[in-house]
């Protein structure tokens, strides 16, 4: 660990069943004109009409961008910028899954620094200006991103994911309410699931941990392996989407402050070139590269052998952490995570764009806070292996 380690969160969080009817006041502290970015199935599902509502009898007014459709890119957020800076507005609400929230986070900064949100990357231009107050609410138990200081906007000219990591994009208040989940398909439950699964785990395994994100990391890990498969197959039982949602919220603030590794720089890369969602593609390649890296974190990869078996303390640390790469497998796939051949994306397509893929990955920078940094040579492999991927275990630990 650092001598000197830094921990961030929002300034506020409200988390539980009904957490939502706390926007109104949570808004009025803030402003008086709130732009609220969604989309057209929150809209659908009447949650876009409740906030209005819950802003109204706190005599806030609210404009609506529904422009969300796909992962965030910098037409969203050119869009939705036009429109806050248009209505006048003073404070802005996300609410939906972690492409809502990604766009909010660059509008706010960008409203008050100026500029094109990729000139933010890699710190090119730092976000020396207050942005506008920003009040996350996910509805899915996911990206975390409504405790993260982080932003993933896709370029749409040149097709690359920028993860841009600055203070100024951690979201002022963060409201998590489980019961805003429920509506979530289980295709959308089991990816955003292994995702914070995947934030959790990185966050633990990355070389920049340290004990206040090992707290988190540990018990988000353990809320989302006892309660995910509840969820997936039952999709109503509030006390297991509570549980995920808490667990979602523990991943976020632990990869925002230790940082994410491998399987996020190599999964955004398949996200913006082949348009898959961004928890399924770290699903995708969370089992292959956790296997990856093993030899280099067997310790670490013991320990959390505990969440999924308590037998585990009979097993040596190398058995123990088979144990966990084991067990992970057999999550994907018990969930029906595809691999990206299953997820229909063309092989030659996928073997031409690999060098670049690679390249990209390494670029992002998380692949350096690996357990065991990878070569160039050595992620195309890896995202060959992912390409076919089996997730059944090739042997079992005996306990």
């Amino acid at each position: 660990m650092e001598n000197c380690a830094v921990f961030r969160t929002p300034q506020t969080i409200n988390y539980g069943r009904n957490s939502f009817e706390k926007v109104g006041k949570e808004t009025r502290i803030r402003g008086k004109k709130a732009l609220i970015i969604s989309d057209n199935t929150m809209d659908s599902l009447g949650y876009v009409s409740k906030c209005r509502d819950l802003l109204l009898n706190e005599k806030v007014e609210s404009v609506i961008y529904l422009g969300v459709e796909s992962e965030p890119t910098d037409v969203y957020v050119a869009e939705s910028l036009e429109l806050f800076k248009k209505e006048n507005c003073d404070i802005v609400i996300s609410l939906g899954g972690g492409s809502c929230i990604d766009t909010a986070k660059a509008i706010v900064v960008v409203a008050t620094n100026g500029g094109y949100i990729g000139d933010y990357m890699g710190g090119r231009k730092l976000a020396v200006e207050l942005p506008i107050p920003h009040i996350s609410i996910p509805t899915t138990a996911g990206t975390g991103s409504e405790a993260t200081d982080v932003t993933i906007i896709t370029n749409t000219t040149n097709d690359v994911k920028m993860m841009i990591k600055q203070p100024a994009f951690m979201p002022d208040v963060a409201i998590v309410d489980p019961l805003l989940t429920v509506s979530s398909p289980k295709s959308v439950t089991a990816a955003t699931g292994v995702d914070a699964l995947s934030h959790a785990i990185e966050s633990y395994l990355s070389k920049r941990a340290q004990p206040m994100t090992d707290m988190l990391a540990l018990s988000a890990i353990e809320k989302i392996v006892r309660n995910l498969k509840v969820t997936y197959n039952d999709g109503n039982n509030i006390d297991a989407r509570e549980a995920m949602s808490l667990g979602s919220l523990q991943a976020g603030m632990a990869f925002t402050n230790a940082s994410v590794c491998l399987v996020h720089g190599m999964s955004r890369p398949i996200g913006a070139l082949f348009h898959v969602p961004h928890g399924i593609s770290n699903a995708m390649l969370l089992p292959a590269i956790l296997e990856f890296s093993k030899d280099s974190c067997v310790d670490r990869l013991a320990n959390l052998a505990k969440v999924f078996s308590t037998d585990s303390i009979h097993l040596s640390n190398e058995e123990a952490a088979e144990l966990t790469v084991n067990e992970v497998k057999k999550l994907c796939l018990e969930l029906e995570i595809p691999n990206l051949k299953g997820w229909g994306i063309n092989q030659e397509e996928f073997k031409k764009l690999t060098s670049k893929m690679a390249d990209d990955a390494l670029a992002s920078g998380s692949p350096d806070n690996n357990p065991k940094v990878p070569t160039k040579q050595e992620i195309e492999e890896l995202y060959q292996v992912c390409f076919e991927y089996n997730y059944s275990p090739e042997k079992t630990v005996n306990l």
